[in-house]
């Protein structure tokens, strides 16, 4: 062979994969070496780096072996479709999740008015805050950092407290920057 070449295990290094996964993706068909020593070992080209970098990124894109050896063999045909229906397939994965977080926060509320469990209330946290040191202006701040920070985690927080909703925007909405709320023992 003439030009630059690399052995399996200075592939593998400069790739970071297990020797084992370059042997796999050859006895697939996904990535043949080039060429061959005298004495039979891998040898890669730029080429074969180049489509294992491909490789690499359709596989962080979550498409299987399979199909990155379909496009790969089409050269590149298909592509769109194989991603457009890898994103509709994450979607659907995250709405799952999402779900399933919704279904345990409640399951944990539930478990949490249980008889014997310990719930803390709004009275309670910010009796916790005062006692920190917190006064209005300070809980405010801490309200404005949180909203900043996690809003999706602030308003379950709230609401985990057994605030109501009303309340609840009230307090997001002067914590995303409307006016303080009044110091007058609604506070939080």
């Amino acid at each position: 062979m003439t030009g630059k070449t690399w052995t399996i295990g200075q592939v593998a290094r400069r790739f970071s994969l297990a020797r084992s996964t370059l042997l796999y993706y050859d006895s697939v068909g996904l990535l043949t070496p080039s060429g061959r020593t005298g004495s039979n070992y891998r040898l890669y080209k730029k080429a074969d780096l180049d489509k294992l970098e491909r490789i690499r990124h359709y596989r962080e894109a979550g498409l299987s072996l399979q199909a990155i050896a379909c496009v790969l063999h089409r050269d590149g045909d298909g592509l769109r479709s194989l991603l457009e229906d890898r994103f509709v397939a994450i979607d659907l994965e995250i709405q799952r999740l999402v779900d399933q977080q919704a279904l345990i926060r409640r399951l944990l509320r539930t478990e949490a008015a249980s008889p014997g469990s310990e719930v803390v209330t709004k009275a309670m946290w910010v009796e916790l805050l005062r006692d920190a040191g917190l006064d209005e202006p300070g809980m405010q701040v801490w309200h404005r950092d949180f909203e900043r920070v996690a809003p999706g985690a602030h308003e379950e927080f709230l609401a985990s407290l057994g605030i109501g909703p009303e309340e609840i925007a009230r307090i997001r909405g002067w914590s995303q920057g409307a006016d303080p709320i009044s110091t007058s023992g609604s506070s939080l």
